[in-house]
């Protein structure tokens, strides 16, 4: 069996975790909204039409903050459209989906919908095709108490209480030519910079997130985020990435190594950034907002009927290996803890999404697991390590460790926790760690996501195909930990100073 060491020690620290790396994203896109989290009729909508078979998933998540409305959607978005009596709003032709928009789910419904996901939202304002006053509006029309004529219109459309929505983005993917209103660099940092500036003038308590490159591979990643930061570095908090990834060589291994992409995409980015900071002699330190990340291209091939309302699109249907993937993708951005202080896996519902719709049910895809789990568990203070782990060979990214792992300790809880992804299609790995450090911490469980098949998924009819196990083969003892981390396997060890066993998050089967 091979044999991998973790170093760690409860001095040095990455940073604490900001429990909003955990977010997610509901886009106006294919079945996202409209038949996902909204379904007026189905057999668990309540009143206002949230369907809550996909709000008590919702909630098993773990999502502290949801990214809206878009997304491509947003750059054409009028936010009115979307507000006051359902009846009176317009259906209006969407162009960066190419489908009919109906506007009976909008501001108000998503404030009301975010509040019973126990998520605070994160609004994105339209900077392709509006500009400065309609951001301003929005804000207003969201957190003025009353008074004014947007927060009054806000109350005469029910909403008495402000939205209060503290975290908004500065348009979305404005380097993109498939995006409406692109910008130049130059263009969108000025831009970015103004809207900034004004909506703080107006709330000073809100943070904005300024857009990055659309990903990694656009010509003009860098030079982008150069130019952007250099127009508005003082006025902005945060800087996007987004990123996906897809087995479209189907060499899985490969593919399982594509979170090392990702970590080198964020060190890039956090060096960016720091060189802005140099430039403009400032003392704020940016950080970074990963909000989009996921698997993405098992439905790169799916086409939706043009000018219809709500088609399917996108919807990707994961399988076990996807499942190991999200994990690793989730294990770095904890490992980024200090720079990487809000994330999104997008999206939330049907669309690229770890919850599934039909009319009659709502069940979790493969991704959903690692993403629960660290959710609830990976919060406290992600611990620096050193892994020393066998390696294997990629075409694209050179060795790789079999093992991705990061630690994080809850000091207030007394726990630490370890989450692995073995990426050993073949062989079982032996994990030891000196735990001296850390008293007498004994282990409270031990969770296994695997399959025999790589390639299997969760369905409608079998919804726990692939499922975690409360099965795994760790001891604790002497200040040692022995952790058997099965071939391609994603492993939650969680260790306390009681030894008392707790409640398994997730009923095993």
């Amino acid at each position: 069996m091979k044999q991998a060491i973790l170093h760690i020690d409860k001095h040095f620290l990455l940073g604490e975790v900001d429990k909003r790396i955990y977010g997610s994203f509901a886009e106006h896109l294919g079945r996202c909204v409209y038949g996902g989290i909204y379904q007026p009729g189905q057999a668990t909508a309540d009143e206002f039409g949230f369907r809550q078979d996909v709000l008590s998933l919702v909630r098993e998540l773990g999502v502290p903050v949801v990214r809206y409305p878009g997304g491509n959607f947003v750059s054409g978005y009028y936010w009115e459209d979307g507000v006051g009596p359902r009846d009176l709003r317009p259906s209006k032709a969407e162009l960066a989906w190419g489908v009919i928009e109906t506007n009976r789910f909008g501001t108000d419904e998503f404030a009301a919908w975010c509040r019973q996901a126990g998520a605070q939202p994160m609004m994105a304002v339209n900077l392709g095709t509006r500009g400065i006053a309609d951001a301003k509006n929005l804000l207003e029309y969201c957190n003025f108490k009353e008074g004014t004529h947007y927060s009054d219109m806000r109350i005469q459309n029910g909403s008495r209480q402000p939205h209060d929505i503290k975290l908004w983005c500065l348009g979305n993917e404005m380097d993109g030519p498939w995006q409406i209103g692109r910008k130049t660099a130059y263009e969108y940092g000025r831009l970015a910079a103004e809207t900034s500036r004004v909506m703080k003038t107006l709330d000073p308590d809100i943070e904005t997130v300024a857009c990055g490159s659309s990903f990694w591979q656009m010509p003009g990643f860098g030079k982008w985020e150069s130019d952007v930061l250099s127009e508005c570095y003082d006025t902005v908090d945060y800087l996007s990435l987004h990123q996906y990834y897809g087995n479209r060589e189907n060499n899985t291994p490969d593919y399982l190594a594509s979170n090392i992409a990702m970590d080198r995409f964020i060190g890039e980015v956090v060096s960016i950034c720091d060189a802005e900071k140099a430039k403009a002699r400032s003392q704020k330190t940016i950080h970074l907002s990963f909000d989009e990340w996921n698997v993405w291209y098992h439905s790169n091939d799916q086409k939706a009927e043009r000018w219809s309302v709500a088609p399917r699109q996108l919807e990707d249907v994961y399988n076990f290996e996807d499942a190991l993937l999200a994990g690793s993708m989730l294990i770095t951005l904890l490992r980024h803890s200090d720079r990487v202080k809000i994330a999104c896996m997008a999206q939330l519902v049907n669309v690229i999404a770890p919850i599934m719709t039909s009319d009659a049910a709502a069940w979790k895809q493969t991704i959903f697991f690692p993403f629960a789990y660290t959710s609830r568990y990976g919060r406290g203070t992600a611990l620096q390590s050193a892994v020393d782990a066998p390696v294997y060979e990629t075409k694209n990214l050179g060795e790789v460790p079999v093992l991705d792992i990061v630690p994080v300790w809850d000091g207030e809880a007394e726990t630490l926790t370890l989450f692995a992804v073995n990426k050993d299609l073949a062989e079982d790995v032996t994990l030891r760690c000196d735990l001296r450090q850390f008293g007498d911490y004994r282990i409270i469980e031990h969770i296994v996501l695997t399959h025999d098949d790589m390639k299997v998924v969760n369905t409608e009819i079998s919804p726990e195909t692939v499922s975690p196990r409360a099965a795994g083969r760790s001891s604790a003892e002497n200040g040692a930990l022995t952790a058997v981390l099965g071939k391609h396997s994603w492993n939650m060890v969680r260790l306390g100073k009681s030894g008392r066993k707790e409640q398994v998050f997730i009923e095993c089967q």
